[in-house]
């Protein structure tokens, strides 16, 4: 048992269980609220994915290297990571729209600096150091509240179709569309920084769609608690998902799970396969660049593929088991010198990690109380990232000592073996017999 109290059914009024529900995918998008949020979302998505290159190219046009950029892009993940926790607890204490609002107008004045300070000359690296710390610290907050607000505004039937939308749009846009956009945007005017008005453009629209969301319905009996205000009051409230988080089994294990494949896993993602592929395949920067498009494609594919149905009855099952064995194809990417090959093996590993991410995240909105919602999604957040600059930092000095190969098999494997170990530690099996979530 973890401790959340009995299972209940959480069946929706006016759902019919039984009948299939050709548009379950879009169904979310019936509740006006989720569309204003929703449209925020996609546009602050395509805006994140436009800055990558407006920046790179800005940061090249002041004059600036590999180093400046390194700290450019290093202190939007200080950021990301130093705000992860207390983005979460305000999550908790503020209400969910105000927060997003706060943050969509900061990073909306933050590119906006850029684009005033890029019409007078070029920009200063530390300015551009300043407004990526900005924007990495409103991820911070952005995440947990807006996890938190979905099971407010959506029936829980419908959560993992909006897990499963976000989940498909944000490779989409952020790797593919935003960049390419951006591009195009660089090309065509005189400075690269000129190009961050279209990105003002978009956090513009994205907080005007913010500005139509609705308060949230009244909480319900027992969901408000509370706490001390000030310093105690965040240290209780983080003390009290901590204490959660620990004495859930099922939450705890897949936390350490993913702690685990992010030690494994994205060092040799991120560092080593670009050099594979130029090894091995060719030194045409596009053939790298076609792998990535593909394994974004089949996070795309997978996410509306889970979200398409209702929630596999063995959930944590069908999560762990997904993800172990999605990960092996990956084995193969480093043993390889087929390009379709690897090509099909990032497909499978992408379908597959972003299938489990979206059960992942239904279960967060579906099983965590909701008053700590916030702060346990910003754990999951801080603790998915935490260690991913120190398996990207291992992994090149580890192939000076360790052939490619071997590594890459460790990255595809032991996730499985992982997986394993907390699903039958935690006993999830039982677990999601005790609070089934399909009735």
């Amino acid at each position: 048992m973890s401790g959340e109290g009995p299972a209940r059914a959480e069946t929706p009024v006016g759902a019919a269980p039984a009948r299939r529900d050709p548009w379950r995918f879009v169904r979310p998008l019936g509740h006006r609220d989720f569309r204003m949020l929703f449209g925020a979302v996609v546009l602050a998505i395509f805006a994140a994915g436009m800055w990558a290159v407006v920046m790179v190219y800005t940061v090249i046009d002041s004059g600036g290297g590999p180093v400046d950029l390194s700290v450019v892009a290093a202190a939007n993940a200080v950021g990301l990571l130093a705000f992860a926790i207390p983005g979460g607890i305000a999550a908790d204490r503020i209400p969910r729209r105000i927060l997003l609002r706060i943050v969509a107008l900061t990073d909306l004045l933050a590119i906006t600096s850029v684009a005033v300070a890029g019409t007078l000359g070029p920009v200063a690296i530390p300015h551009l150091a300043i407004v990526a710390f900005v924007l990495g610290a409103g991820a911070g907050f952005f995440f947990p509240a807006y996890s938190a607000i979905l099971p407010r505004i959506l029936p829980p039937a419908q959560l993992l179709a909006a897990n499963g939308l976000e989940g498909a749009i944000r490779p989409a846009l952020q790797q593919a569309a935003g960049p390419a956009a951006a591009g195009v945007l660089v090309a065509a005017v005189l400075a690269p920084a000129h190009a961050a008005w279209g990105v003002v453009a978009a956090y513009a629209i994205a907080l005007v769609l913010l500005l139509f969301v609705r308060p949230e319905p009244a909480a319900a009996a027992g969901e408000s608690r509370e706490t001390p205000a000030g310093v105690r009051g965040v240290l209780h409230d983080l003390r009290e998902a901590v204490v959660f988080t620990v004495r859930t089994p099922w939450l705890l294990w897949t936390l350490l799970f993913a702690t685990g494949w992010v030690l494994v896993f994205i060092g040799p993602e991120e560092v080593l396969l670009p050099f594979v592929t130029r090894d091995r395949i060719g030194e045409d920067p596009r053939l790298f660049g076609f792998l990535l498009a593909i394994y974004g494609i089949g996070g795309v594919l997978g996410s509306i593929f889970v979200s398409s149905m209702r929630l596999p009855r063995r959930y944590l099952t069908a999560m762990m088991g997904v993800w172990g064995v999605s990960t092996l194809p990956f084995a193969i990417v480093g043993i390889t010198h087929q390009y379709w090959v690897m090509g099909l093996c990032l497909f499978l590993v992408g379908f597959g990690f972003s299938y489990g991410n979206v059960i992942w995240g239904t279960l967060l909105q579906r099983r965590v109380p909701r008053h700590m919602l916030g702060r346990v999604s910003s754990l999951d957040f801080f603790v998915s990232l935490a260690l991913m600059p120190l398996s990207m930092a291992l992994a090149g000095p580890l192939a000076e000592v360790v052939p490619v190969e071997i590594i890459f098999i460790a990255a595809g494997t032991i996730p499985l073996f992982l997986g394993a170990i907390a699903y039958i530690v935690a006993g999830m099996a039982r677990d999601e017999i005790a609070h089934p979530l399909d009735a």
